[in-house]
Order: C-alpha cells, then sequence, then structure tokens
C-alpha cells in the first residue's frame, strides 16, 4: 500500500514555498523571505518525524531528504500496514508491507518521482538543483482569502499548481493532477525550526473526504548527516515463502472461467477456497470468509477499478496462504466485498491473489492445460522456445513496450481482465482510434469494482507486445471517465482473451515475461454475439445492457428483464460461464436461442435470439 500523505508531508517540511508580487520570481523572492530567508541557504537536509491518520488508522511516519539532490525516502507504519517509498536520483522504488521492493518504472512513477524531487530540493529558489519551467497563473480567493497561483513543470515531471496566501506570503496548498485524481495538499501551523518556518500540520484529499489524509509533525531535523546509501532501493527481506517437502516447484490446476483464473487456497490451514488469480492484484479477502475465519478488519480505505466507482477496504493479517505446496507467510489482505461478483461471475469467489506470489517466486500459467507452476527463483532456469519480454512495474503491474498498429504506447499486462486489449481514453482519444478503427458498437466490455466499464469495441490489425505480435485482437476504447482506465501515461490493459494464446511465465525476479505460442494462440478471438449483457439475479439471468441494433435489441430485449429460461431449460440450471460462453464462440452466426422472459411485472414471453458477429 502506498501512503500519499507521506511524500506530502516531508515535502511541506522543505518545500516551504514562494510569496506574491508582479511576476512569478517576485513571488517566489518574497515568499522565500517570509519562510527563512537566508536560513534556507544553509539547508542541506530534513529529517522528520510525524503521527499519521487516514480512513480510521492511524500510525507513524519518518522521512529523509538530501535538499541539495532532492533524493529522499519515507517510511511509514498505518495500522496493520507498513512500506516505504524513495527515490535515490536513478531508481524510484517502494516496499510493500512485508517488505518486498520494487523498482517503479511504470505508468507515472518517474514523473511523480521528479515533481518530488524538485520540491524537495527547494528549486523553486534554487533553479540549478533541478530545472523547470514557473509560469504566474493569476490570483484567486477561497474563503475569504487571496491568494497567488504559481504553476510549475518540473523537469521529467508533471505540472502541479502552489497556492501562496497573499498577505503572510507562506505556502498554502498544492495541487496536482495524477494518473487517476487531482491531489490537494493543505499545509498549516507554520512554527519556526533554526530560522526556518516550517508546516506542521498537513491534510491531503482527492475530494472524497472520508479518505482525508491528515498528518502532524512530531520532530524536525535539519542539516542531520544522511548516508547516499539511505535512499537505495533495499534489499529483499529474508524469505516469507516455502514449497513443502525441500522441493522447488509445484503444479496446481486452475478453472479458466469468463476468462478469470480461479484457484483453490488455503487460508491459515483452513480451505480449500475458490481464488481469483490477478497478476498485479492485492491479497483480497471476502467479508464473508474473513467472518469465517474470525478475520479483524481495521480502517476503510479507498479500493478502485476500472469502474466509476469506489469502495472501502478493510484491512487484516493472515498467518499463512497456501497455494498448492506453496505457503506465503504473514501477509496483509484487504477485506474487500467480493460477494456481489458471484452475481457477475457466476462463481462464489471468496478471495483473491496474485501479485504477493509472482513478485517472490516464478510462475508459469500454462492456459492450454489449465495449470499454474509456481517454482523458486534459486531454481528457475528457462531453455524453452518463448520469447522473452522485459517489463517495468506499474505499482503492482507488470507493463510492457508495445504497440498497436505501429503505435507506440505503454501496456499493463493483466490476468484478471476478462477482455482481449482495452485501450484506455487517453491513449485512445490522442490518436483518434474511434475514427481511424471504424469503432461504432458501444456496449459493457467489463464489470468490476467500480460497476459496469462502457467502450467502443473494434480491432486492431495487429498487437505487439515487445517482440510478440499478436493478430487481430478484438479491441476495446474504453468511454471511461474515472477509476482505473483514466491514466494518460498507459495506452492499454492486456487481458485473458489475448494471453490465453499464449502459456507465460511471470518471471517478476528478473522483470520479465516469457511468451510461447501454445494451441489457442490461431483461434478466432469472438465478441459476445447475443448483443447483451447478462448478470445473475437469484435463480434468473438479468439484462444489464443491450446493444443498439443488436440481436437482443432485435429480438425485444429491454435493460431490466429477467430471463428465466434458455431454450426450455430453467435459468437456475444454466451457468453464467456457460451461457457467455455459447455467446462468445460456442455457437455459430445465425443460431436461434429461444429464451424466456418477463419485463416488470409482465406475463413471461418467449422471445427467439439470433446470433450475430457484431464485429
Amino acid at each position: 500500500m502506498r501512503n500519499k500523505l507521506i511524500p506530502a508531508l516531508a515535502f511541506a517540511i522543505v518545500c516551504l514555498l514562494p510569496a506574491h508580487a508582479q511576476t512569478a520570481q517576485e513571488i517566489l523572492a518574497k515568499s522565500k523571505q517570509a519562510m527563512g530567508g537566508d536560513a534556507l541557504d544553509q539547508v542541506r537536509s530534513v529529517h522528520t518525524k510525524a503521527s499519521i491518520k487516514t480512513s480510521g488508522l492511524s500510525g507513524e511516519a519518518e522521512s529523509w531528504e538530501d535538499t541539495l539532490t532532492g533524493h529522499y525516502v519515507e517510511r511509514y507504519h498505518l495500522g496493520p500496514a507498513s512500506g516505504a517509498d524513495g527515490f535515490d536520483g536513478t531508481t524510484v522504488w517502494s516496499t510493500d508491507t512485508s517488505g518486498q521492493p520494487r523498482a517503479e518504472g511504470g505508468g507515472d512513477a518517474r514523473q511523480g518521482a521528479a515533481d518530488e524531487a524538485y520540491r524537495r530540493a527547494m528549486a523553486y529558489w534554487y533553479p540549478q538543483r533541478w530545472p523547470a519551467q514557473i509560469e504566474y497563473s493569476g490570483e484567486k480567493e477561497d474563503q475569504g482569502k487571496r491568494f497567488y497561483l504559481l504553476r510549475i513543470s518540473p523537469q521529467n515531471g508533471r505540472p502541479f499548481d502552489l497556492w501562496i496566501d497573499a498577505t503572510t506570503h507562506l505556502f498554502d496548498r498544492t495541487v496536482e493532477k495524477a494518473d487517476i485524481e487531482t491531489r490537494t495538499t493543505y499545509l498549516s501551523d507554520y512554527r519556526t525550526v533554526q530560522g526556518v518556518k516550517l508546516p506542521f500540520a498537513v491534510h491531503g484529499t482527492n475530494g472524497q473526504s472520508q479518505y482525508d489524509q491528515f498528518g502532524t509533525v512530531q520532530q524536525v531535523e535539519l542539516n542531520v548527516p544522511i548516508e547516499a546509501a539511505r535512499f537505495r532501493m533495499p534489499a529483499p527481506p529474508a524469505p516469507d515463502f516455502a514449497i513443502a517437502g525441500g522441493k522447488s516447484s509445484t503444479t496446481v490446476p486452475f478453472q479458466l472461467l469468463n476468462n478469470h483464473i480461479y484457484v483453490d487456497v488455503k487460508i491459515n490451514g483452513k480451505g480449500p477456497y475458490t481464488f481469483l488469480c490477478d497478476t498485479g492484484g492485492a491479497n483480497i479477502v471476502a467479508p464473508t470468509l474473513a467472518r469465517e475465519l474470525d478475520l479483524k478488519s481495521q480502517g476503510a480505505l479507498q479500493g478502485r477499478g476500472v469502474g466509476e466507482k469506489s469502495e472501502d477496504v478493510g484491512l487484516t493479517k493472515v498467518q499463512s496462504v497456501q497455494v498448492g505446496e506453496a505457503t506465503l507467510s504473514d501477509q496483509l489482505f484487504a477485506i474487500f466485498d467480493l460477494d456481489s461478483f458471484a452475481n457477475v461471475e457466476g462463481v462464489k469467489i471468496r478471495g483473491l491473489i496474485g501479485y504477493e506470489i509472482f513478485k517472490r517466486l516464478v510462475v508459469r500459467v500454462d492456459y492450454e492445460h489449465s495449470q499454474l507452476t509456481i517454482t523458486l527463483p534459486s531454481a528457475f532456469s528457462y531453455h524453452g522456445q518463448g520469447t522473452p519480454v522485459p517489463f517495468q512495474f506499474n505499482n503492482h503491474i507488470p507493463q510492457v513496450e508495445g504497440d498497436i498498429d505501429g503505435i507506440a504506447g505503454k501496456f499493463d499486462i493483466d490476468t484478471g481482465s476478462r477482455s482481449s486489449l482495452s485501450v484506455l481514453k487517453p491513449f485512445a482519444d490522442k490518436h483518434d482510434l474511434a475514427a481511424r478503427l471504424g469503432a461504432k458498437v458501444q456496449a459493457v466490455t467489463g464489470w468490476g469494482v467500480g460497476g459496469a466499464a462502457r467502450g467502443l469495441v473494434t480491432r486492431v490489425k495487429t498487437l505487439r507486445l515487445g517482440s510478440v505480435p499478436v493478430d487481430n485482437p478484438l479491441t476495446e476504447l474504453s468511454l471511461q471517465t474515472q477509476g482505473a482506465f483514466i491514466s494518460p501515461y498507459v495506452a492499454g490493459n492486456v487481458g485473458a482473451g489475448v494471453l490465453k494464446r499464449f502459456n507465460i511465465t511471470f518471471d517478476y525476479p528478473h522483470q520479465q515475461l516469457i511468451f510461447e505460442r501454445n494451441a489457442n494462440y490461431d483461434k478466432p478471438d469472438i465478441f459476445d454475439r447475443s448483443g447483451r449483457w447478462v448478470n445473475k439475479a437469484g435463480d434468473d439471468f438479468e439484462v444489464m445492457d443491450v446493444i443498439a441494433a443488436g440481436p437482443a435489441a432485435v429480438a425485444g430485449l429491454k435493460v431490466g428483464d429477467k430471463i428465466s429460461a434458455v431454450d426450455g431449460r430453467a435459468a437456475a440450471q444454466v451457468s453464467l460461464p456457460e451461457l457467455r460462453a455459447r455467446f462468445r464462440g460456442g455457437e455459430a452466426p445465425g443460431t436461434k436461442i429461444k429464451l424466456t422472459v418477463q419485463s416488470g411485472a409482465a406475463q413471461t414471453r418467449d422471445v427467439v435470439l439470433v446470433l450475430k458477429d457484431l464485429v
């Protein structure tokens, strides 16, 4: 878990900011005098300790920064969670709650680190430390106070706005648009330390107040000696994983349903339970299973997915997680309502695993034979004919360089996605892909944490992942305006519709994926031929979306209709994955399927659905 309060807190302490006049430089000069003047010239390093609170959790944070270079590291303990973030001038890194380090190279990590380095180096006053473009954006009033605004664009970073109190010339807040949210950080309670005026209170928000973060500085030390090694990514901790019997690997079967991988997992020696396996997914346990296992929940953090809503997430500790003969110990889990996904998936999901196992071990996903092989990194050696593709981490997700029809971009590799290729809206808009690809079919293309995801469905000629080509993949141009699919730093998300054409080795320790074509490679990638999206609703299926002029619309189906029988077979006897499989290649175009349907309180009626290729 990454705590966004800590960078803001450390930033607040060193990045005491500018004030106003007629130009940006005059504003900065007055601000410097208000914040300490010549005393700031003597600041070489800052060490801070603070208390932090957010989402029902409390804890402590500690940070170190070199103001001459902008190098920094911060560590936090928040309820049952802990972690760290740092930048040594070359590597942006983080550690998860079990101390596993990760070099952050994907998404917006480097842009965010550049902004942090700029602020920690106080480069608005010392531009030789980190160049930037600075513009005066005018004045604003807020709650009866007047502010001067500066827009700063650090080299290799992204723009952020500084609000400066026009009366005191003290820094009041920053506003920064990251990949999927805009974050505002307020500073207050200024106190003088060694001639320098510092804010001792920090309040960060993304606009949803229930997830606001608060920090109170407890101690500040200026000019303490800090060794360069403190800023470097730490070595991995002692192994918290093992494979029983001294074995070097274990192989377990999985089910591929709705293009999702489901495996049996034991928690604290109990089970097995059905868990979804997602390469970038955090550990999650459903509330019902948490109650069965007497797992206590702490906090209510913000959880996001591809949909436009967010949900509260509690945290708990689990003693052991077992997959096959592989066991991970002392794991942090989120408690999140996956039970409702039974209506979306047609499968009762008790939890989710992924990143924590993939990060520690080498995992081969054999889509052809529905098997996972988990191997100790020290015992792994590859001698096959597959194609290796290097990746960087976009937070927990492996991200590769690639292109679609020659347009270069970065692509997340996501076994937790049922889709083939989802192109994010900023990338699609930038390259006018809807017009270029003639995309006209709009539909619900998935259903996740935030609800339904919508997109324009089409095809690209070739998706390339590293040097691995994939021809004619089904492609969704996302229409989401909130959630995980609005990042301008990612081109697309590659799901199991593409991945299952290969057997893939996920070698996280060496940051490479190895693609081996399998028997699925040349099979057609087919979009739903029924022209509607259905979820389970008790014993029936409920129509959640109908594609304009598609087969379902032609048959007279409408959103909210309940389907009680399929070809004379009661819906209660038909699994949702089975029904979806029929409509996605199990039945040929032109096939007629009789549905028994009820609209509201009306009498049931029979309709005939004639399947048709829409894309």
